[in-house]
C-alpha cells in the first residue's frame, strides 16, 4: 500500500449502514464512494478504479454473491463481504467465488479497518486494474494472462521473449520504443539486431501481411510501437 489514500467502494442497500461506514472510513483516512446495489456499483466502477470493495451479501435484485461472481470475470479488486451472523454457507460460497475476506454483522468498525489495511498491505499495486485485451485484427492479446489468442479463442504459441515483447509494447500501446531500449528491457543477451528478428517472427503470428504490418509498426529512425483496434 502506497502513501496515497486508498479508494474504497461500499455496496449496501442499507442507507443507514452506508452512511455510517462512509463517515467512519473517511475518518480513518480513506477515500470512500457508496453504491446502493449491484447496478449502482457497476456504474461507479466505470468511473473510478477502486482499491477495495465492501459488499453486502443480502441485497435486492442481485445479491452480493451474484455481483462478485460477475465482477471476478473482469477484475481482481479485493472484496470484503458483509454477511449475517448465521450465513455460514454464503461465507464459504463467497470465498470460493473470490472474496478476500468476510465480516459477520454486527461488527466493530475498527475491526473492518484492520481487515482493510491487512488486505491492502498484501495486494499488488496493479491488482485492481481492469482486464486489458488488445485487439490485433486476426488475434487478441490478453495483457493479464499474457496469452495470444485467435478470434476463435485458440491459443497461439509464442516464446517467452515474444510474450514479454508483446506485454511491454502492449502496456504502452502507441508509444515508440527504440531497439536498444527493448533489448535492455528484455535482457537475457538480447541486442538491437535480435530485437529485429523477434519483431519479424512476431509479425508473422499477428499480422495478416507481415511485410506491411498494421499493428506492430516500425517508426523509421526511432524503433517500434504496437497499435490495436
Amino acid at each position: 500500500m502506497s502513501d496515497t489514500k486508498a479508494h474504497i467502494l461500499v455496496v449496501d442497500d442499507d442507507t443507514r449502514l452506508r452512511s455510517l461506514l462512509q463517515r467512519f472510513l473517511r475518518e480513518s483516512d480513506f477515500f470512500v464512494s457508496v453504491a446502493k446495489d449491484a447496478d449502482d456499483a457497476r456504474e461507479r466502477l466505470k468511473d473510478y478504479q477502486f482499491d477495495l470493495l465492501i459488499v453486502d451479501i443480502m441485497m435486492p435484485h442481485e445479491t452480493g454473491l451474484e455481483f462478485l461472481k460477475k465482477l471476478r470475470q473482469e477484475s481482481m479488486v479485493p472484496v470484503i463481504l458483509l454477511t449475517a451472523m448465521g450465513e455460514t454457507a454464503d461465507r464459504i460460497a463467497g470465498l470460493e467465488i473470490g472474496a478476500d475476506d468476510y465480516l459477520p454483522k454486527p461488527f466493530e468498525p475498527k475491526e473492518l479497518v484492520l481487515r482493510i489495511k491487512n488486505i491492502l498491505k498484501r495486494t499488488p499495486k496493479d491488482s485492481t486494474a481492469k482486464k486489458q485485451v488488445l485487439d490485433l485484427g486476426l488475434c487478441t492479446y490478453d495483457l493479464d494472462k499474457k496469452e495470444l489468442l485467435t478470434k476463435q479463442n485458440q491459443i497461439v504459441h509464442i516464446t517467452p521473449v515474444e510474450q514479454l515483447l508483446l506485454s511491454v509494447l502492449g502496456e504502452k500501446s502507441g508509444q515508440v520504443f527504440s531497439r536498444e531500449k527493448l533489448a535492455e528491457i528484455l535482457g537475457a543477451g538480447q541486442s538491437p539486431r535480435s530485437i529485429d528478428v523477434q519483431i519479424t517472427r512476431l509479425r508473422k503470428k499477428i499480422e495478416q501481411d507481415s511485410k506491411n504490418p498494421r499493428y506492430l509498426q516500425t517508426v523509421r529512425g526511432k524503433g517500434y510501437m504496437l497499435l490495436s483496434d
